[in-house]
């Protein structure tokens, strides 16, 4: 079985303001096989469909321009791309796995949203976040970025960018593959 450890970017406002939907507009993950090796990496952006333009807040957030969305090819196309990546195409066995519930939650929306099936994500999906922290004992959760921090790891990339989140979840991912639960 391969791990598809992932992350997402999405359009977003300050405030959420009402009517907007959110867009996955950035894919990042690592392939890790039972073994704690990664195996290799994807990272494509993706251009929002119903809010194309990214709000000033979203830009600042992520470091991700207004250049790079309008370039980036459709959801349809990218997610084809990843589920051929991470093995789906090709009926591989593979756990994708980040750090909650929103990334999972976003691209049964997408799918949803592009009229495509979500089934190959949602009874595939682990949420890290929550067995980490059942691990550790915590009872309020922490960020990804102080989570790596206190684990001795130094954070790398740019915090808010779905391949440097998932570059440093899988850290954390690796240092404890023998102790999740599928």
């Amino acid at each position: 079985m391969n791990f598809i450890v992932y992350d997402l970017e999405a359009t977003c406002w300050e405030g959420r303001p009402p009517n907007m939907v959110q867009e996955i507009i950035e894919i990042g993950a690592y392939k890790i096989n039972r073994y704690g090796e990664v195996m290799s990496t994807f990272n494509r952006f993706v251009r929002p469909a119903m809010n194309p333009t990214l709000s000033l807040f979203c830009r600042q957030l992520t470091t991700i321009d207004q250049v790079t969305v309008n370039r980036a090819r459709p959801f349809p196309e990218v997610i084809e791309d990843f589920q051929e990546w991470a093995g789906v195409l090709d009926y591989e066995e593979c756990m994708f796995c980040s750090w909650g519930s929103f990334d999972k939650r976003m691209l049964i929306q997408d799918s949803t949203l592009h009229r495509l099936e979500s089934d190959w994500i949602e009874p595939y999906h682990l949420n890290v976040r929550r067995q980490y922290h059942e691990i550790r004992g915590w009872n309020t959760y922490k960020g990804l970025k102080k989570v790596v921090l206190l684990e001795g790891f130094e954070f790398s990339g740019v915090y808010h960018r779905a391949i440097s989140d998932a570059e440093n979840l899988a850290k954390i991912f690796i240092k404890y593959i023998d102790m999740w639960r599928f």
